[in-house]
């Protein structure tokens, strides 16, 4: 069997998820393809992965892709004009749209899509996400739907052995945009440097997933924050390298910060946890999968910064709860979050899609 994902560009957390997917999906004799249409900086992470990917938006030679290798699904991941793309290209076969999250532009994703979806599409798959799970069943009530937990190579990211930073670091990890909320996370580091906290603030981007207005906030705010001694910016690190960088942030005894306003799912807080690195997260809907307060993670409100940061202060003082939640949210995510279980979802999916055949 062979399947093919697509996606708009060879970057963020549904690259990830693919290269995830393809590992899931090999231990049961599945081949599995990528589809991008622009290249990205995340197209390094594929080149050192064993996946086979391609890269174009031209359709004569996606069409020549298509003929060739007899694909048994695809997966078209949020964009609805490939759906219909794919069809006038003569693929007949089956089609599920991914919906993995579209941060606050997620209701007029599901208006424009609506019309692409409802001719093209024959399934919907989408992570356990209550706000995309509410409206998928609104905008599509017709359509079968199957939901279930992305997987993640634990074995990979998992805590490694690192030497012991100087300084208590906390990290971030997104694009640059305001979905992301990436001031929330330079106001947080700022309150608690004020409070004589000895920190270094550590920000993990790809700075051609952000806009030029973006960037010139961020050094704006970087400025009037007086945070220029204090922040270490990160660019396109692979993403094999990130279990050395969470492990080193949990050694010196700090934490991941992740500030989304609206999150599909959220794959830089479940690295970090698989680590052993403890994270503050905003209520951002997709997170609440695996964050559980003060069980496997601390959850903070997206408008309050006060709250915040005494949530962040006791992350870092109270060393008891601290280890609590390390070691509650490592065995969450060594335990629900397998490639295995992901693999096994999957396949049932494909059996009751009629793609797949009980043995």
């Amino acid at each position: 069997m062979k399947i093919l994902f697509t996606f708009y560009v060879a970057g963020g957390g549904v690259e990830t998820l693919n290269r995830q997917r393809f590992l899931a999906l090999k231990k049961y004799g599945i081949e599995s393809h990528a589809l991008y249409l622009t290249k990205g900086s995340g197209w390094k992470n594929v080149k050192d992965s064993q996946m086979t990917a391609f890269i174009t938006n031209d359709k004569k030679e996606i069409q020549t892709l298509l003929l060739r290798e007899q694909y048994d699904l695809i997966v078209v991941c949020l964009d609805y004009l490939l759906l219909s793309k794919i069809r006038a290209l003569g693929f007949d076969g089956k089609i599920i749209y991914d919906i993995q999250g579209f941060g606050t532009e997620v209701d007029e994703l599901f208006k424009k899509a609506k019309p692409f979806v409802e001719q093209n599409a024959d399934a919907i798959m989408s992570p356990q996400t209550p706000h995309l799970l509410s409206r998928i069943h609104k905008t599509f009530p017709n359509k079968p739907l199957f939901s279930f937990h992305n997987g993640l190579d634990t074995q990979l990211f998992s805590r490694k052995k690192v030497d012991i930073p100087n300084k208590t670091i906390i990290g971030w990890v997104g694009r640059i945009e305001e979905n992301k909320n990436w001031r929330l996370f330079l106001q947080i580091g700022r309150q608690l440097l004020n409070e004589h906290f000895e920190l270094e603030l550590w920000l993990f981007e790809d700075p051609n997933l952000s806009t030029n207005q973006q960037r010139k906030q961020l050094a704006k705010w970087v400025k009037q924050l007086h945070l220029q001694d204090h922040l270490k910016q990160f660019f396109c690190i692979p993403h094999q390298e990130m279990p050395v960088y969470y492990s080193k942030i949990s050694a010196s005894a700090g934490f991941l910060c992740s500030t989304s306003i609206l999150e599909g799912f959220g794959y830089a807080p479940l690295e970090a946890m698989s680590c052993g690195c403890p994270v503050l997260c905003t209520d951002s809907d997709g997170i609440k999968s695996f964050v559980f307060h003060n069980r496997t993670g601390k959850i903070i409100p997206k408008d309050n910064l006060k709250k915040a940061v005494s949530e962040a202060k006791e992350l870092l003082t109270d060393t008891e709860l601290r280890q609590t939640i390390i070691q509650n949210g490592m065995q969450l995510v060594h335990q629900e979050f397998t490639l295995e279980k992901y693999g096994l979802s999957f396949l049932n999916m494909l059996k009751q899609l009629g793609i797949l055949t009980e043995e």
